[in-house]
């Protein structure tokens, strides 16, 4: 069996559910689970999250998915429904839908269903994503309250800058100025707001990456934050080269030896969901000691410099990212984010998850 699994940690999912509530001790919490979890596992990390008052996911499938397995919690799909023969299902299963446009409205009104489907008013503040514009409101608000087809209303919005300098003042000005004389809850707050804007909190808070261990910043480590590493992405050295002074190693001869090293080859490459555009110097660990890796990554192989590590064998132990590797480190290197590579392992779909605990 190839050497390479992902290992999920479901006591550090609790861990960084508990600093949830710690930011925002009076807000119901929604996690965050599209994806398939962030790449961790839709069920196994439901199950550790099951203190949430709330689950949101992108598809009915997803959401079919958390109720057959017995999860009583409101279920949101976040971009709402994409046909009409969705509202039918969303009702009998009473899965809440995020509704963001005029056309998603009159599906559910053609559609007449039986039970009321509860929905969360997308408000367009400034991200220009999805959403009403705040004009358009006062009108929306007029049908949804008075159709029998929707029940429960909750808004939300989406901000575009929480975790960057800009912030959430210009949007938050913008949300808290919606005439809500229906005293709607609302929903604004993802994961760098919940941590950085206690003002953001309201009835409902939406954490994503931070329940995974990765933090929403650039500038705080999950170290600072007090969060845990929930993914181990772990393999082994199955081939050990030898480079001489000029020799290369990998394709395009992108990484040259400037003297004589040794070279680790690991069972991990882009279609395990490795980023190919992470460079020589990119963080890994083998045998517990910290090195980088050389070479272009290729699709089933990348290579580390274990030149200065003791004894390395074929089968050493290699991190690339997890407890002692942090997933943010190589995404640094790498010129993207923690949250694409956690997502790379849902799809990649060669990396079996093991979950700690007996969970499986």
């Amino acid at each position: 069996m190839r050497p390479l699994n992902a290992t999920i940690d479901p006591q550090a999912l609790i861990h960084n559910f508990k600093r949830v509530k710690d930011f925002a001790p009076n807000s119901k919490v929604m996690s965050v689970l599209k994806a398939n979890a962030y790449g961790h596992g839709l069920i196994e990390s439901a199950r550790a999250l099951n203190k949430s008052e709330g689950f949101s996911v992108l598809t009915l499938g997803e959401a079919i998915e958390l109720r057959e397995f017995g999860f009583n919690q409101e279920i949101l799909m976040l971009e709402g429904i994409y046909e009409g023969y969705e509202v039918a299902i969303a009702s009998k299963l009473n899965i809440n839908v995020v509704l963001h446009n005029q056309e998603q409205l009159n599906q559910i009104l053609d559609a007449k269903p039986k039970k009321p489907i509860n929905v969360h008013l997308k408000v367009n503040t400034g991200m220009n994503r999805l959403g009403w514009v705040p004009e358009d409101l006062p009108q929306v608000f007029k049908v949804i309250t008075s159709t029998p087809f929707i029940g429960k209303v909750t808004l939300m919005t989406h901000f575009s800058s929480a975790d960057e300098k800009e912030g959430i003042a210009s949007q938050m000005k913008v949300f808290n100025n919606i005439q809500n004389d229906h005293q709607f809850d609302r929903s604004v707050a993802n994961s760098a707001a919940l941590i950085r804007y206690p003002e953001s909190h309201l009835e409902w808070v939406r954490p994503g990456i931070m329940l995974y261990g990765a933090s929403p910043f650039e500038d705080n480590s999950i170290n600072e934050l007090d969060l845990k590493a929930v993914m181990s992405l772990d393999s082994q050295i199955i081939s050990i080269q030898s480079l001489k002074k000029g020799e290369s190693v990998g394709y395009g001869s992108s990484f040259v030896a400037e003297s004589p090293m040794k070279i680790g080859v690991v069972a991990c490459g882009y279609a395990d969901g490795y980023p190919r555009h992470a460079p020589t110097g990119t963080p890994a660990m083998v045998d517990n000691v910290m090195t980088s890796t050389v070479g272009r990554v290729s699709m089933d192989m990348l290579y580390v410099d274990i030149s200065k590590i003791n004894d390395v064998k074929v089968g050493g132990r290699v991190e690339l990212w997890g407890k002692n590797v942090p997933v943010d480190a190589v995404a640094k290197k790498a010129g993207t984010v923690g949250y694409e590579l956690l997502c790379s392992i849902s799809s990649a779909q060669r990396v079996p998850l093991r979950y700690l605990d007996g969970q499986n």
